[in-house]
């Protein structure tokens, strides 16, 4: 079996230091208040889909979680635009080909600690030493260091002319000293920078979080933050209709029309529904089987149907979030004639039900591959008890909602990651050699068009091997109270909430 070693990745999106807080906001401004007017503001009552599945560490999965909830961040952001912007750092230059230098704003830890070069770089070598290694850095060679009274030097192995971006990740995000134990253990409960701080986690079920009045960005206006993880997207619906929630994140389709139109925030993002299949064994080993399992789908109906207009029909990897796509997007190339699926083989498909509308797709592609002559077993879990057997190989085939742009803003890094023989994260098992060169030649490239360019031929490689065959460009349901203003609508779904959001 292949080792699922996450691949390098690679930004090449415009480095101009913007100013983050681009994106747009469920009624009102997002800037701080601090001078008293809303800045003793009630608390927040917030769910989230998906609860923690790593003890909230940084470098997986859970980074996301907390800069939602406002708790972390790291020395850059990414704006609207898909740029480097600002944060911890305040400015950064290239000193040479391979060596970055970050000039530090005045900042503090919620432990009361100085935010220093020291401690910015101790940071950063523990990221370097996690395992497995976080998704913006693995395949990266870093070495940080105090360079000065507010500077801190990173310098990588081969140049990489975008390591701001790749900056901006979540699991990248700035800790004090005291949020790392023995071994491998790190602890973000008050050690981190963020407007928000957590108080106190309860497992999978719910966390508290109060605000950080010594944040460098201005004191929030809401005084703090009481979230639960509700994966039931009927009962996050249920919550905010009864007034018990002020903010429900992934709210399904199907519960929209029953949420006041005031309530609903729907944002275009750069999350794709798509089928996996295997391409390394099983039934669709067979390039002919994927391309018949492919041809057997009715992709128009995921829109329309399932998603009930929230959403529009899969066109490729990348959907119309990602604006450049489109006019980029060529024709896939390599693919196989179709065969005739053949007797007795079961194919087992499988989805998770953190997104109430995947069961629903799943069964729709269930009944369309029936019609085509396949036999199908559809498996539905939670996300945390399928992702193991999902990156083993387990499954024929896989449902999948994916936010394409989520790590470092990179097209060229999620096809990396999804779709070359080791990529960290290849369900589709796909290990072509085509594939690997033409992804290989993309993160080479710096320019930012040239890249796109080249990323999209990787595109047109991917989907000719019909590994993965994209279903529905889906938008985000976020409910919201009426009562609740400065909520942070991120087409990259990394922040929520944030100094400006109150009630």
């Amino acid at each position: 079996m292949r080792s699922h070693r996450r691949p390098r990745l690679l930004a090449p999106l415009l480095l101009a230091p913007l100013i983050a807080g681009c994106f747009a906001s469920g009624g009102g401004d997002d800037s701080a208040s601090g001078d008293g007017n809303g800045g003793d503001g009630a608390r927040l009552r917030v769910a989230l889909a998906f609860p923690p599945a790593e003890n909230l560490s940084p470098y997986g999965a859970d980074a996301t979680l907390l800069s939602r909830l406002g708790v972390t961040e790291g020395l850059t952001s990414l704006d609207a635009n898909g740029s480097a912007a600002p944060a911890l750092a305040e400015s950064w230059r290239q000193d040479g080909d391979k060596t970055w230098e970050f000039t530090l704003r005045d900042a503090t830890f919620q432990d009361g600690g100085d935010v220093t070069p020291a401690a910015v770089a101790a940071s950063l070598t523990r990221a370097t030493e996690a395992e497995p290694a976080p998704a913006a850095l693995a395949g990266v060679t870093l070495d940080a260091e105090a360079g000065g009274d507010r500077v801190v030097r990173v310098t990588t192995a081969e140049p990489d002319p975008v390591l701001p971006l790749r900056l901006s990740s979540p699991s990248l995000a700035i800790l004090s000293k005291d949020a790392y134990g023995k071994g491998s253990r790190v602890d973000p409960v008050g050690h981190a920078t963020g407007p928000f701080e957590l108080t106190k986690v309860n497992g999978a079920t719910s966390a508290s979080l109060d605000r950080f009045d010594d944040y460098w960005g201005g004191r929030a206006q809401a005084s703090g933050i009481d979230a639960r993880f509700i994966a039931d997207g009927t009962a996050r619906a249920n919550a905010l209709r009864t007034g018990e929630l002020d903010i429900a994140e992934a709210v399904p389709v199907a519960q929209a029309a029953s949420l006041d139109e005031k309530t609903r925030r729907d944002t275009a993002t750069t999350r794709a529904t798509s089928l996996l299949l295997n391409a390394s064994s099983g039934t669709f080993k067979d390039a002919g089987l994927r391309a018949a399992a492919r041809g057997a789908l009715d992709t128009s109906v995921f829109a329309k149907d399932v998603y009930e207009g929230y959403g529009d029909p899969g066109a490729g990897v990348f959907g119309p979030a990602v604006t450049w796509a489109e006019g980029k997007r060529t024709a896939p190339v390599g693919r196989a004639a179709a065969k005739k699926p053949g007797d007795g083989d079961t194919i087992t498909l499988a989805t998770y039900d953190n997104r109430p509308e995947l069961p629903e797709v799943a069964q729709v592609v269930k009944q369309q591959l029936e019609k085509a002559g396949f036999t199908v077993k559809l498996t539905v879990r939670e996300y945390s008890r399928l992702e193991g057997d999902a990156l083993d190989g387990k499954f024929d085939a896989f449902v999948l909602a994916r936010n394409t742009l989520l790590d470092t803003g990179d097209p060229v890094a999620v096809l990396a990651s999804d779709y070359t023989c080791d990529g960290g994260f290849n369900i589709a098992q796909l290990c072509d050699k085509g594939v690997d060169r033409a992804v290989a030649d993309a993160e080479k490239i710096a320019d930012t068009a040239k890249r796109q360019d080249a990323a999209m031929a990787a595109e047109a490689r991917i989907l000719g091997s019909d590994a993965v065959v994209p279903l529905v460009h889906q938008r985000i349901i976020t409910g919201v109270a009426d009562s609740v203003q400065g909520v942070v609508l991120d087409p990259y779904e990394r922040a929520l909430v944030g100094t400006g959001t109150r009630r």
